[in-house]
C-alpha cells in the first residue's frame, strides 16, 4: 500500500478514538457517534485517513439525511 499523497511506502497503522460530532447549534445536544478506527499514517508526510464501521457509518448516515430532509423542507 503506498500514500495517497505522496506515493511513499512509509506507512502505519494506528488504533483511534474519535467522538463525530454535527456542526451547528441545532445539534448542540446530540452527544455525537463515538468511532474507533484503524488510521493509516504516512510516516514522511504525515497524510492520514481511516474507515468508518459498518454501524457508525449507518448512524452517520441517518443523522444526515434527515438534516438534510428538515432543511429542504424548510426551504420549499
Amino acid at each position: 500500500m503506498h500514500c495517497t499523497l505522496c506515493q511513499s511506502a512509509n506507512l502505519a497503522e494506528f488504533t483511534a478514538e474519535m467522538m463525530i460530532h454535527f456542526g451547528g447549534l441545532k445539534n448542540i445536544n446530540h452527544p455525537g457517534i463515538p468511532a474507533f478506527p484503524k488510521v493509516s499514517v504516512c510516516l514522511d508526510c504525515g497524510y492520514s485517513g481511516f474507515t468508518v464501521q459498518a454501524n457508525q457509518l449507518a448512524l452517520l448516515g441517518s443523522r444526515t439525511v434527515a438534516k438534510d430532509a428538515k432543511t429542504a423542507l424548510a426551504a420549499a
